[in-house]
C-alpha cells in the first residue's frame, strides 16, 4: 500500500519538532516521517510533513519566501533572544512609530549575522541550544539572510509586532535584536509563528499534491519508459528539453528527478505517486 503523504502541520509553542512528530507518527499510526524547516521549541506554525518517500522530496520543493508573524519586547535582554531566559527589563520613553518603520526598512535586503546560540543549528551533530543549555561553548559562524520584507504591523510600548519574508535558513529572533539594537536597546522575542514556507500554508493537515511544489521544471522522456522505471543509463538526446538543468519526469504513476548536463544523472528516482 502507497503510504506516501504531504501535507501541512501545525507545531505549537513549547514542543520541539521531534516530539510533535512522534504525536504525528501516533495520530496516523505511520512509522516513516519527515519534516522540513526545523522551528525552534518556543516558536509556532506552519511546518511541512512528509510520509514514506515524499520525505525525499523536500529538497526539490520551492519553500521560500517565509512569512513569520513575531512579538518583539523592547528592553528584555535574553541571551536565548526570546522569553526562555530572560536576565533583566530595562523600562525607557516610547519610541516614535515612524522612528521604528525606518529602522526596520534598513534590515531589508541581505544580513549578515551569527545565529542564536540557542537555535536548533547543528555543531559538531548536536543542536547548539542544547550545547548552551549544558553550558558549553558554542561557536557558530556568520550566515547570510536575505529578508524581503519587514512590516511592523502594530505597536504597543514595550512591543512591537512584525511580519517579515525571508529567505531558507533565516533566524527571525536574530533579525528582532537587531532592530532592538539599532533603536539602541536590549530586545527578545515574545512569540514567533511561522505563517507559510513559500506556497506551504496549514491548512488543516490537507493533502498535497507534490508536483504542485516542486521548484524543477517538468520534462519528458521520449525513449522507452522502462528505462526509468528500472533505473538504467539515460541519454541526453531521449529528453524533450536538453538545457543543463534538473526536471522532474512523470512515467506513469512515478516521479524521478534527473539532471541533465554532458551525461543524465538520476537525482531521485521512482517515487510512487498517490
Amino acid at each position: 500500500m502507497n503510504t506516501n503523504r504531504l501535507f501541512c502541520a501545525y507545531k505549537p509553542s513549547g514542543v520541539s519538532c521531534n516530539k510533535f512528530l512522534y504525536d504525528i507518527k501516533k495520530k496516523y499510526n505511520v512509522k516513516k516521517v519527515g519534516y522540513s524547516g526545523t522551528l525552534d521549541v518556543f516558536a509556532s506554525g506552519n511546518l511541512i510533513i512528509a510520509f514514506g518517500q515524499y520525505a525525499k522530496l523536500f529538497r526539490f520543493f520551492k519553500k521560500s519566501p517565509k512569512r513569520y508573524e513575531a512579538v518583539l519586547w523592547l528592553g528584555a535582554k535574553s541571551d536565548s533572544l526570546d522569553i526562555e531566559r530572560i536576565e533583566k527589563i530595562d523600562e525607557f520613553e516610547p519610541f516614535d512609530i515612524a522612528d521604528i518603520r525606518e529602522v526596520a526598512k534598513s534590515l531589508t535586503g541581505v544580513l549578515k549575522y551569527i545565529p542564536p546560540k540557542f537555535s536548533a543549528k547543528k555543531v559538531n551533530g548536536k543542536r547548539a541550544y542544547e550545547l548552551a543549555r549544558a553550558n558549553k561553548e558554542v561557536v557558530l559562524k556568520e550566515i547570510t539572510t536575505e529578508v524581503f520584507s519587514l512590516d511592523i504591523k502594530d505597536y504597543n510600548h514595550p512591543f512591537i509586532t512584525f511580519e517579515v519574508d525571508v529567505s531558507e535558513g533565516g533566524y527571525i529572533r536574530s533579525i528582532g535584536n537587531m532592530l532592538a539594537e539599532k533603536l539602541g536597546v536590549n530586545g527578545a522575542l515574545k512569540s514567533l509563528e511561522r505563517l507559510n514556507e513559500g506556497e506551504f500554508f496549514y491548512d488543516n493537515e490537507k493533502e498535497l499534491n507534490p508536483l504542485d511544489f516542486l521548484r524543477v521544471d517538468e520534462n519528458f522522456y521520449l525513449g522507452d519508459k522502462e528505462d526509468i522505471l528500472l533505473g538504467r543509463k539515460l541519454i541526453k538526446t531521449d529528453f524533450k528539453f536538453q538545457d543543463s538543468k534538473e526536471y522532474f519526469i512523470k512515467i506513469d504513476r512515478y516521479l524521478s528527478v534527473v539532471k541533465i548536463g554532458d551525461e543524465v544523472e538520476y537525482l531521485l528516482n521512482k517515487i510512487e505517486l498517490c
